[in-house]
């Protein structure tokens, strides 16, 4: 049975604190949910001698920094990195020790001197990630965002305001190969909802590696896992949002797909809505990008029951540029095909502006990219999370992937 052999984890719960108000029983199981499924060969396929679990009166801060100090020394660069921390986390908002703070289990907040001598630090946290060589990290938080902290009150006490700023996690995803996953915005809450055993955001988590998420080549991608339960926690609860923060190349595997089994056929049905075709693509409409997508792409997205808007079947007639805005309008994605070629095309530029303006306009995500060949687009397209089908070897994959996504409906820029 496959395993990932090079992937190694830490998780971490801590309900049951000491010296400040408890979390939900909920994080306790949130966490040894995450390290079951992990290790599970027939879901995940970690190793469970790489998996190390912290719970509660394991948490300390000193076990901790051995924790992550077993990681940088258990690993290589060809390593996949997997931390899920479910905990409290504070801010001191002034003062000498200005900064974010993880809190172990005998966090002290008598004063502001024991709580950082007894907190994790933003510094010591970054530290220690860019400590391990890994080029695949996932650091996910489960962390609430609202909410008291201290049962202590007195003169030397610090103010603490409760949960991690999205500045804490920008600084943490610095660094090749990082991304970092939180449960909510800073402003919001993490949420559990009424007679569940876990938090909304670990829930749709557990069951996108589950099998929820897609899971082509027998593997799950960490975007995919972000991409099946991101809209999963809004629509359950519309004042939660998923944070995503990345800082990478490549759409990595973070987990095998059912103990690594090739997913059965995505569906071909197309989400009930207004649009008159499922995607438009915009190329260079010269060899060989032409030949690549209307030989290849084109008759695979058909295949696979997509209603498909391409140029070489505009009506005759009618102005280039106004075909080109009734494709982008009529259809729920526009699909940018990018090559060097492509890139000094001023057809093409006036297509991708177009779709991004119109997604802008209704604030919606409705523009992907493909890297049919090495290239460096502007900013603006290398802001997407792009498919790379560059190398021939993973271009099933990230067909497949395509295919998945062009099924669903369009998300929305709040959501």
């Amino acid at each position: 049975m496959p395993v990932m052999n090079n992937a190694h984890a830490l998780v971490v719960g801590i309900a049951n604190y000491h010296k400040i108000n408890k979390l939900p029983e909920s994080v306790l199981n949130d966490a040894k949910d995450i390290y079951n499924l992990l290790i599970s060969p027939g879901h995940c396929g970690y190793l469970p001698e790489n998996v190390q679990l912290l719970l509660d009166d394991k948490a300390t801060k000193e076990n901790l920094h051995q924790a992550l100090t077993n990681l940088a020394q258990d690993c290589n660069q060809d390593s996949t990195i997997f931390i899920y921390i479910s905990s409290h986390g504070g801010q001191i908002e002034s003062g000498e020790h200005m900064g974010e703070y993880l809190l172990p289990v005998q966090i002290d907040y008598t004063s502001e001197e024991s709580f950082v001598e007894t907190a994790i630090s933003g510094t010591q946290f970054t530290k220690a990630l860019q400590a391990i060589p890994a080029k695949k990290k996932v650091v996910i938080f489960d962390c609430c965002h609202a909410g008291g902290i201290s049962q202590l009150k007195d003169a030397n006490a610090p103010v603490i305001k409760a949960g991690l700023p999205e500045s804490y996690y920008n600084v943490l995803k610095q660094g090749q190969g990082t991304v970092i996953l939180a449960s909510s915005r800073s402003t919001e809450k993490s949420y559990i909802l009424p007679g569940a055993a876990n938090s909304l955001f670990t829930q749709h988590l557990l069951d996108g590696f589950r099998g929820g998420a897609i899971g082509a080549g027998g593997v799950i991608r960490i975007f995919d896992v972000f991409n099946y339960m991101q809209p999963k926690v809004t629509r359950d609860c519309s004042s939660q949002h998923p944070v995503l923060i990345a800082e990478v190349e490549e759409n990595f595997p973070v987990a095998l797909y059912l103990g690594g089994k090739v997913p059965a056929p995505l569906s071909t049905v197309s989400p009930n809505d207004a649009y008159e075709y499922d995607v438009f693509i915009s190329y260079h409409s010269q060899t060989p990008d032409k030949t690549w997508v209307r030989k290849g792409l084109l008759p695979y997205l058909e295949s696979q029951g997509l209603r498909v808007c391409i140029d070489s079947r505009f009506p005759l007639g009618v102005p280039m540029i106004t075909n080109i805005e009734r494709a982008i309008e009529k259809s729920r994605y526009t699909l940018v095909v990018l090559s060097p070629a492509y890139l000094s095309s001023s057809y093409a530029e006036f297509e991708n502006l177009i779709s991004q303006h119109l997604g802008l306009e209704e604030s919606k995500y409705r523009l992907i990219a493909v890297r049919r060949e090495p290239c460096l687009p502007r900013l603006g397209l290398r802001a997407l999370t792009l498919l790379d089908m560059t190398d021939e070897d993973e271009f099933k994959t990230e067909v497949e992937r395509l295919v998945y996504q062009l099924h669903q409906p369009v998300s929305r820029r709040n959501d």
